[in-house]
C-alpha cells in the first residue's frame, strides 16, 4: 500500500486543487486532459493512503470534506514554498548567499542597522539575514569561529587568520555617568578610584564563549551589576543601580534632559577604536549579500551613523 509520502506529490496536490475548483470530477478531468475514471482512481489512491475522505461523492458535485479542505490549504502552502525554493535556488546560483549572519557589538546603533536591513530587503534578495548581538571580544569571536560572516563594532585587533579581513569603523568617546539621585552625582570632582570603588559598577558582559573575556573600567573589589548589552547598561544607570562609562552618543540625550549626570574622573577617558571585519570563502570572492553590506560600510556617513545614532529600536 502506498504511503502519504508516495501520493502527496506536487502534481497530486495540484490535481486536488483542480477538482475542488471545478466542482466535479468530469469538469476537472477535461481541464487536466484525463478521463474521469482515471482522475477518480488517482484521487481514491490519495484517500486510501491518508485513510480519509477528501471529497463527498454523494451527489454529482465533488464537495470538499473538512479533511479535504485542510489538505487543500496546506497543499497550496506547500506548492507556494516549492516555487519559492526553486526561485531561491535559481537566484543563489547567481552568487547570492542563502544566509548572511551579522555579529553586531552592543555599542552599534540598532536604528541604523534596521535602516540598512530595510534597504537590503528592498532589493528582494534570496538571502536570509541573521543578526547576533555580541559584546567586546565576543563580537570578533563570532566571526573567527564561523558563526558570523560580518562583525561590526570589533573592539579588538582582528587576527591575521586566513580569510579574515578588517577595516576601521570609527571611534567613540565614553563618559562616566550616573543618575541624578546616585551618591556620586554630587561628590567632589574629579572622582578618584578609591571613591568610585565604594559604589556598584554596571558592566556589559563579554559575550565570548571561550576564555575569560574582556572588562573595561572596573576596579578590583568593586561590586558589579553585569548586564547583557549596552542598552541594558544604560537602563540600569538611569535607575541609579550603578555607575560607569557609557558611549557619549548613547548617553547624550539623557544628559541633555538631566536624567544622567556626567562626572569627571581622575582616570583618563578612553576612546576605543572600532572596526568591522568579515570572512570570505576558500575561493576568496564575497557573495553578493556580503558585497552589498561591505559597500554600505565604505560610506563614511554609514560608519558614523552606526556609532552615533544610539536611539535604539
Amino acid at each position: 500500500m502506498q504511503t502519504p509520502r508516495d501520493v502527496l506529490t506536487p502534481d497530486a496536490l495540484a490535481m486536488l486543487q483542480a477538482v475542488s475548483e471545478a466542482g466535479s470530477f468530469a469538469k476537472a478531468a477535461r481541464a487536466l486532459g484525463l478521463v474521469p475514471s482515471a482522475l477518480s482512481y488517482r484521487v481514491r489512491q490519495i484517500e486510501d493512503a491518508l485513510d480519509v475522505l477528501l471529497f463527498d461523492r454523494s451527489s454529482r458535485q465533488a464537495r470538499v470534506t473538512e479533511a479535504g479542505r485542510e489538505l487543500l490549504v496546506e497543499g497550496a502552502r506547500l506548492l507556494s514554498e516549492i516555487d519559492a525554493v526553486a526561485n531561491r535556488v535559481k537566484r543563489v546560483a547567481t552568487g547570492w548567499e542563502s544566509q548572511l549572519t551579522l555579529a553586531l557589538d552592543s555599542v552599534i546603533s540598532h536604528t541604523t542597522v534596521m535602516e540598512l536591513c530595510e534597504a537590503f530587503f528592498a532589493l528582494n534578495p534570496p538571502t536570509r539575514l541573521k543578526l547576533r548581538e555580541e559584546a567586546l571580544s565576543g563580537t570578533l569571536q563570532a566571526l573567527t569561529s564561523g558563526q558570523a560572516d560580518l562583525a561590526v563594532g570589533v573592539v579588538m585587533e582582528p587576527s591575521n587568520s586566513a580569510g579574515i579581513h578588517s577595516k576601521p569603523l570609527g571611534q567613540v568617546g565614553f563618559v562616566f555617568a550616573v543618575a541624578p539621585h546616585h551618591p556620586l552625582a554630587k561628590a567632589p570632582e574629579p572622582l578618584g578610584d578609591e571613591l568610585i570603588q565604594q559604589h556598584r559598577a554596571v558592566a556589559v558582559a563579554d559575550s565570548v564563549q571561550r576564555g575569560a573575556g574582556m572588562t573595561f573600567g572596573l576596579l578590583g573589589g568593586q561590586d558589579v551589576l553585569t548586564v547583557p548589552g549596552m542598552q541594558a547598561k544604560l537602563q540600569a544607570q538611569l535607575r541609579g543601580l550603578g555607575g560607569g562609562f557609557l558611549p557619549e552618543p548613547l548617553a547624550r540625550p539623557y544628559i541633555e534632559t538631566g536624567r544622567l549626570v556626567v562626572r569627571r574622573v581622575e582616570r583618563p577617558s578612553r576612546i576605543p577604536r572600532f572596526s568591522y571585519a568579515w570572512r570570505t570563502s576558500s575561493h576568496g570572492q564575497p557573495g553578493r549579500a556580503l558585497q552589498w553590506w561591505l559597500a554600505q560600510l565604505e560610506r563614511p556617513a554609514t560608519r558614523t551613523a552606526l556609532l552615533e545614532r544610539q536611539q535604539g529600536f
